[in-house]
């Protein structure tokens, strides 16, 4: 006879093993890591330094005494940082699998590094960071203005010194080899072209999954050159209005934003198995993403004004929201969803973190 005397718990483990084993290192992440100096400024702070609300900026000479600044004259609070660890530590929490994600960048040998190392461990997440001994740790000054706007200079030190080099190494071979999907912040183009393209060129060989961002409006502007030859390697490209319209603006394509999508998945790829998935975040209004050679709209859930405590991390935490759904092989509509919600919850946090406990379900 059938042995229906299976605990249904049992069963529940199993299937559980199973799903956490297929998702130990699925999502490898490679960017710049910085450790946020985050203070509560008035706009006098802002104008001294010719920074303009909500910002995101590679420090010039003008800005370097903004940090001693910030620590000596201000409340401040360190985080660990930059825009691709910030998505990677949201999709780690929101998947809550021990070593789901990884992660490179390169920092100092330091005490900011041995602290976003152990922070980034502390929740589960794999980081291989490159230490380089003759750099100091990046830091990125967190200017939150009174009305919750975040402004973001930021220095990258040894941020900036990450090698490809580093991704022959044994380890770090292994992980690009168990990695089904892979993130790279726009950032990561000033620093790494090479990288990008060798973990690009690894994903079109497997049939694997490639995410980046557009990052900020400087990126598009500056570093072009850079975008357009990781282009071709991106299945899914997000961005936000701002960014979305100066790539609008460098094609000649207008300013509207399902258009500028649209234009985005349609450039050439690297791979014929997949089109491009592009994604637009506008803040409280509507999410658009470009697909197929459609353009689905996707709306938001406004949070009321008086729960805002700031903005920094608000496009990371869609990104690590949207990721923590994918790697499941969710839909669209839910990985959205799951992006929309940890953007939710980290605009009502100071700087990228969130509460212990992710209670999407």
């Amino acid at each position: 006879p059938l042995n229906n005397n299976t605990p249904a718990s049992k069963t529940m483990a199993a299937q559980t093993d199973a799903t956490e084993k297929d998702l130990t290192g699925i999502l490898l992440c490679a960017g710049n890591p910085l450790l946020d100096i985050s203070a509560e400024v008035p706009m006098s702070v802002l104008e001294k330094y010719e920074v303009n609300p909500g910002d995101a900026i590679l420090a010039e000479e003008k800005h370097q005494p903004v940090f001693k600044e910030l620590v000596d004259e201000y409340q401040v609070k360190y985080i660990a940082g930059g825009a691709t660890q910030n998505s990677c530590r949201v999709c780690q929490w929101m998947t809550g699998v021990p070593g789901a994600t990884s992660y490179f960048g390169c920092i100092g040998d330091d005490a900011f590094g041995k602290q976003m190392a152990d922070e980034a461990a502390a929740i589960g997440m794999n980081v291989q960071y490159l230490v380089d001994p003759e750099q100091v740790t990046g830091t990125c000054a967190v200017l939150v203005d009174p009305t919750g706007e975040r402004s973001l200079v930021t220095n990258l030190a040894a941020a900036n010194h990450f090698k490809a080099t580093h991704l022959e190494d044994p380890a770090q071979a292994s992980v690009i080899e168990k990695a089904q999907y892979y993130y790279m912040a726009g950032f990561f183009l000033t620093v790494s072209l090479p990288s990008i393209e060798a973990i690009g060129r690894h994903a079109v060989e497997n049939k694997k999954l490639v995410m980046m961002n557009l990052s900020a409006p400087f990126i598009v502007q500056f570093f072009w050159d850079q975008l357009n030859a990781a282009m071709p390697y991106v299945d899914i490209m997000f961005g936000n209005e701002s960014e979305a319209e100066a790539f609008g603006e460098k094609m000649g394509w207008g300013k509207d934003i399902p258009t500028i999508a649209q234009g985005i998945s349609a450039l050439p790829k690297a791979s014929g198995f997949r089109g491009r998935t592009v994604i637009i975040t506008q803040g409280c209004d509507s999410t658009i993403v470009a697909k197929d050679g459609e353009v689905l709209t996707f709306p938001v859930t406004v949070l009321p004004k008086e729960k805002l405590v700031d903005t920094n991390g608000a496009g990371d935490a869609f990104v690590g929201g949207f990721m923590s759904q994918l790697i499941k092989g969710e839909p669209l509509a839910k990985c959205v969803d799951a992006g929309h919600w940890a953007s939710t919850v980290i605009i009502q946090e100071s700087g990228c973190t969130y509460p212990t406990e992710c209670t999407y379900a």
